[in-house]
């Protein structure tokens, strides 16, 4: 990294503990005193010890943003209001929180698909539930199959 700025080992540290957390890389580059990101990710291209730790703190910090969806969805806090009616659904809340946890889920669906995307299971069966019974068949075999059906259409 010749006449490259070198950053401190203290701010990869705490831009790891940042991503742990659960904080994008781009918000924790805008704080101050932090470099961009577009430095983080040449430094990180660079040198395999800083890319292995950035990569595992992201990991981490997929695992914070699931936990943020449950204390979201747990909160109560703001789901209820006093109206003169009595106690009403504040849906204005009750959404945000919905959008919030959504927006997690769709990012760590993205971001970590083996983890957090869903599971897509093709089964295959044949007549009334059963196995798929595989028939094979010669080119010629095929062809004259496909040659009578195309003779009665």
């Amino acid at each position: 990294m010749a006449g490259k700025r070198k950053i401190p080992g203290r701010i990869i540290d705490e831009i790891c503990e940042h991503l742990a957390n659960g904080v994008p890389l781009r918000a924790i580059c805008r704080m101050e005193g932090m470099p961009s990101h577009t430095a983080v990710y040449k430094l990180a291209e660079a040198d395999e010890v800083i890319r292995l730790r950035i990569a595992d703190a992201r990991a981490r910090g997929f695992e914070a943003l699931a936990e943020q969806c449950i204390d979201i969805a747990d909160d109560e806090r703001h789901d209820w209001l006093l109206s003169k009616k009595g106690v009403i659904s504040n849906e204005v809340a009750v959404g945000r929180a919905k959008l919030r946890v959504w927006t997690r889920l769709q990012l760590l669906a993205k971001w970590d698909p083996k983890r957090y995307g869903e599971k897509v299971v093709q089964e295959h069966t044949g007549p009334g539930g059963g196995p798929v019974h595989q028939v094979t068949m010669t080119p010629d075999e095929f062809r004259a199959i496909a040659k009578g059906i195309a003779d009665e259409v």
